[in-house]
């Protein structure tokens, strides 16, 4: 006779940006009144966007276009531009082979060649004499090489990326481990860590003296860990969670870390509701993929593409839909959000009433499963609009 199991399992509800909607306030604003700008680990943005740090996103040329507009790109330390002197021939490579092929390329293209410290210095000093601020990411394993030659180049911030991060990462290769909090302390430039997408994780994150903490696991458009691996969290759920430690915290301790959301982010909507749920700025990959400056060439792919024992991202086709410029100030010729990304949030905040981004954060969110399909039968139809 089979024994009765009863799970130990419960399931609480979680919630992407589909499937929530941002509630009309009892004000609305005039559009010049709104302040998108916020400041992160010291700098500060006239536009509350990080460009992801991907190969297929920011390049030197690309970081200091997105800097000048408002915006800012964040450099991978590990990719291809700080392994190769060619890269812009790498990347066209990695652009032009066949979708059943790009896999084995790119795990050679990134395992052939180790990163090189004359390479690591000479791509930030590229940003920094362009005027731009610096904003450089490596993985835990090799943040205390490429730390220092990021201080020494003169970048203005780390980022400390990998897939999921926690402050109690344990090993039986002690050298392998990295105390954050002694690292932050040490640190004479601000660090921030990604990603998480919990309540706990982002508490203890907060802790170790971190100054901004990436929020997103798996939501990326050119990335595959939510199927290879099964974990992740919808971002709606993820920010929000992440967002209510940032302000437990701040509570406790009178320090406001800034929480950024990391991926998931198709139209500017998307920026809008991830503000609304706590965010302070975000990081988008595939909407600046499509730029004619990216560096992709129309592809993108995420850093985990290339793992040479489990590769968690695929290539992806995003074409090209207009510059950087237009991107992220417009004018627009697109009706579908994918365009002048800084108009959209000022204009979602000043119509909700917020004049800031923290006020944002005050906004009402509501689960709305029909957000949307209410009324755009013709849309889906015609493949028209938020159909695209």
């Amino acid at each position: 006779m089979e024994k009765d199991l009863q799970s130990s399992q419960s399931f609480r509800p979680a919630y992407g940006f589909n499937e929530i909607a941002l509630s009309p306030s009892l004000v609305t604003l005039d559009p010049e009144l709104v302040d998108i700008s916020t400041t992160i680990a010291n700098i500060k943005l006239k536009i509350p966007i990080f460009g992801s740090a991907m190969d297929s996103v920011v390049s030197p040329k690309s970081a200091v276009k997105m800097g000048k507009l408002g915006a800012l790109g964040i450099l991978n330390l590990e990719g291809v531009q700080t392994r190769y002197e060619n890269a812009e021939e790498i990347l066209a490579k990695i652009a032009n082979i066949s979708k059943d092929k790009y896999v084995p390329l790119m795990q050679k293209i990134y395992q052939e060649n180790e990163v090189k410290d004359e390479l690591v210095i000479a791509r930030i000093k590229e940003i920094k004499d362009q005027g731009v601020p610096a904003v450089v990411s490596v993985t835990p394993q090799r943040a205390v090489r490429l730390g220092e030659l990021a201080v020494k180049a003169g970048a203005e911030a780390l980022l400390i990326q990998s897939t999921v991060v926690s402050a109690n990462y344990k090993s039986k290769n002690l050298a392998s481990i990295l105390d954050l909090k002694k690292f932050c302390q040490e640190m004479p430039i601000p660090v921030m860590v990604g990603n998480t997408a919990t309540y706990p994780v982002t508490l203890s994150l907060l802790e170790t003296g971190v100054q901004g903490i990436f929020v997103g696991i798996g939501p990326g458009a050119a990335c595959t860990t939510r199927g290879v691996l099964g974990i992740g969290i919808p971002m709606a759920t993820s920010i929000t969670d992440c967002a209510a430690a940032r302000d437990d915290y701040y509570r406790k301790t009178g320090k406001y870390v800034p929480i950024i959301g990391d991926g998931g982010f198709v139209v500017s909507g998307d920026i809008c509701k991830a503000l609304a749920c706590g965010a302070d700025a975000v990081m988008i990959g595939s909407p600046f993929a499509r730029a004619k400056e990216a560096p992709g060439n129309g592809y993108h792919w995420g850093m985990a593409t290339p793992n040479a024992l489990l590769p968690r991202g695929a290539r992806i086709r995003v074409g090209t839909i207009g510059t950087l410029e237009e991107i992220l100030l417009g004018p627009s010729n697109t009706d579908d959000g994918s365009q002048n990304l800084a108009g959209a949030i000022k204009t979602a905040m000043a119509t909700l009433g917020a004049q800031n981004i923290r006020e944002m954060h005050q906004i009402e969110v509501l689960k709305a499963p029909s957000l949307m399909t209410e009324g755009k039968v013709y849309q889906k139809a015609q493949n028209l609009g938020m159909y695209k």
